[in-house]
């Protein structure tokens, strides 16, 4: 599942094409990636203006002039891929593969602007939705209500990590960053990479914590998910930009998915091992 620096990339590059641009009309052949009345969507969203682009833990908001936004949850396997007719995606364009053949078999809905420009939702595996609501009811969702805050925002320090962590004292410290109701947008990937930076032992309880190692966490989540923006998010199977880009983090990583290498610190064999329910990657020697 795309996680923050995944979505924020989508999302920024959903705000630079989109903004501004009037929807025309909108097509979908799976009911449960769409799941809205013909009757809010012609009221609500056929001829609005997308106003802006906006990204709450894993989930993109696309805010509309008639006040009613576009909710949309990518979860395993969704992309949002811009297409413009005007530009030719032949002739070696780097992204023409993908592009150039939309639509395909994995796309659920299409949405067509008045400039013919147009945003595939694809989606394998059927699990994500794009519902339309009023912007005023969105952060009354159960799901908004139950998010904790996020990580990249100015307010966000190492002593609200500790705070949060320490709601979940008996859980161990993966366990409690990948809990969203603690911290809103962290996954498997940046887990691994955060607790490796920080040089704390994903199985660790959280209660066992010392004060200067939740500094140390705070310190490498940030770096970690800045990193991950910068280099467009962490492509493995499904995840790409609204340009139909893959990100490269993943070549970047420390930890994650790089078993039985060397750890890029201390030289020392990195192991997998299963914490919280998860694949979980870590240095035996260096993280402690």
């Amino acid at each position: 599942m795309p996680e923050l620096p995944e979505v924020e990339t989508i999302k920024s590059g959903l705000q630079t094409l989109l903004k501004g641009k009037v929807i025309e009309s909108l097509s979908f052949d799976w009911p449960k990636s769409y799941p809205n009345s013909l009757a809010d969507t012609k009221q609500f969203l056929y001829g609005a203006k997308i106003v802006k682009v906006r990204r709450r833990a894993k989930v993109l908001i696309i805010d509309l002039s008639s006040d009613y936004s576009l909710v949309i949850h990518l979860k395993m396997t969704g992309q949002l891929v811009y297409k413009d007719h005007k530009v030719r995606y032949g002739g070696g364009h780097p992204n023409e593969s993908l592009i150039s053949k939309l639509p395909d078999k994995s796309t659920r809905v299409i949405i067509t602007f008045k400039d013919t420009s147009q945003l595939f939702f694809n989606d394998q595996r059927k699990f994500g939705w794009m519902k339309l609501m009023p912007t005023s009811m969105i952060e009354n969702l159960d799901f908004f209500k139950k998010l904790g805050p996020e990580p990249l925002e100015k307010d966000f320090s190492a002593e609200v990590l500790k705070k949060r962590l320490k709601r979940r004292p008996n859980s161990s410290v993966k366990a409690a960053l990948l809990d969203q109701s603690v911290i809103a947008g962290v996954g498997n990937i940046y887990a691994d990479e955060t607790l490796w930076g920080a040089k704390v032992k994903p199985a660790r309880l959280v209660k066992d914590i010392k004060n200067g190692e939740f500094t140390k966490l705070y310190h490498a989540l940030v770096d970690v998910l800045r990193l991950s923006i910068k280099l467009g998010g962490s492509t493995d199977r499904n995840y790409l930009s609204a340009e139909g880009k893959k990100g490269s983090y993943l070549a970047f990583a420390s930890v994650f998915r790089k078993e039985d290498q060397a750890c890029p610190r201390c030289g020392h064999t990195i192991l997998k091992t299963r914490v919280a329910s998860r694949g979980t990657h870590y240095c035996p020697h260096c993280q402690k």
